[in-house]
């Protein structure tokens, strides 16, 4: 008798919308005010980052194999001690400059594969450590003389599920823009539905930023509704917020999935004053429900993972074009506003 109470309880999270047809929306270049994207913009990169850096995805480092970065311009290695912590230090190596990328790791110690050089994460002759942090999800390293801030014992993380209770996945691409290009797309959610026809839906802002210093008063209220195929959606109100000068969170606040999230982070490949800059996006999805079937997702994450990478992908491929055109006009003096 449960059983068949909570089958007749249960409702389908799919909604069937015809939507207006791309030309027959309603223009939103009215409200996607320039001025309004920049002050926000640079609200957010006036908030501390600590120093912090995303470098990649937490499984990426994996036991027994060193991960390589270059962030502004500095090269990162990482690896895993053997009781499976999170080590990282400059990518050269302190005797004649090898890739330490291309080293191996013995018993959680990075071996040099040029001569033998063995660091086990401490400090060697000029060789310094960074710290470095692992959230699960992602793996940070802090680099003082890149970031120019007052350093903090940890990044600025945002709110996600509990641990075990969503599926993840994270998705990278590299683009020829500054962080501030990423972050200025996302801090602009009127084009979702034009530019991005084929996954949102009905894109409304509801909430505009208050112009407040704290991120949650500065946030945007969107509701939308994610295309899954034809006419079928999912009806959701989500929210964006800036915790930190290359992070965008989108969070779902009411509808199917809420306390899901996507953290966009926007991660600076080259120097400062590079004339051809390049920066990664890492794009971290942990996605959860309360639906009681969710649990059979969970089971399937390794299956799930690269969908949600193929989704990501497709919306980037855009998004990118955005930040690197953004970047253009600013460095040839033509962006408009």
């Amino acid at each position: 008798m449960a059983d068949r109470a909570d089958k007749a309880r249960w409702t389908s999270p799919l909604r069937r919308r015809r939507g207006p047809d791309w030309a027959e929306q309603t223009p939103t270049w009215r409200a996607a005010r320039p001025a309004l994207i920049a002050d926000t913009l640079k609200r957010a990169s006036a908030r501390p980052s600590g120093n912090w850096f995303v470098a990649g995805a937490s499984r990426e480092v994996r036991p027994g194999s060193p991960y390589g970065r270059t962030i502004g311009g500095v090269e990162v290695v990482l690896w895993r001690s053997r009781s499976g912590g999170l080590r990282a230090g400059p990518g050269a190596c302190p005797h004649l400059g090898a890739p330490l990328r291309d080293s191996r790791v013995v018993c959680g110690t990075l071996v040099c594969h040029w001569h033998g050089l063995a660091l086990d994460g401490s400090a060697f002759a000029d060789w310094q450590p960074y710290p470095a942090h692992d959230d699960g999800v992602l793996v940070w390293v802090r680099l003082d003389a890149v970031g120019g801030e007052e350093p903090t014992e940890r990044p600025i993380l945002p709110d996600r599920p509990a641990p075990g209770s969503g599926v993840d996945a994270v998705y990278t691409a590299v683009g020829r823009c500054e962080p501030q290009d990423v972050v200025a797309n996302r801090l602009d959610p009127w084009h979702g539905s034009w530019f991005h026809p084929y996954s949102f839906v009905d894109l409304t802002v509801v909430r505009e930023p208050r112009g407040d210093e704290d991120e949650e008063g500065d946030a945007f209220e969107v509701d939308v509704s994610f295309r899954v195929a034809g006419r079928l959606v999912v009806p959701v109100r989500a929210e964006f917020t800036a915790p930190e000068p290359r992070t965008v969170v989108m969070r779902i606040t009411d509808g199917e999935g809420a306390t899901s999230v996507v953290e966009t982070h926007a991660t600076p490949l080259t120097a400062a004053d590079a004339e051809q800059p390049r920066t990664a996006v890492i794009e971290a999805v942990v996605a959860s429900s309360d639906r009681r079937g969710f649990a059979l997702a969970r089971a399937a994450a390794p299956v799930l993972r690269p969908l949600m990478r193929h989704t990501a992908g497709r919306l980037w491929r855009d998004d990118l074009a955005y930040a690197e055109r953004r970047w253009e006009l600013r460095s040839t003096g033509r962006f408009p506003g």
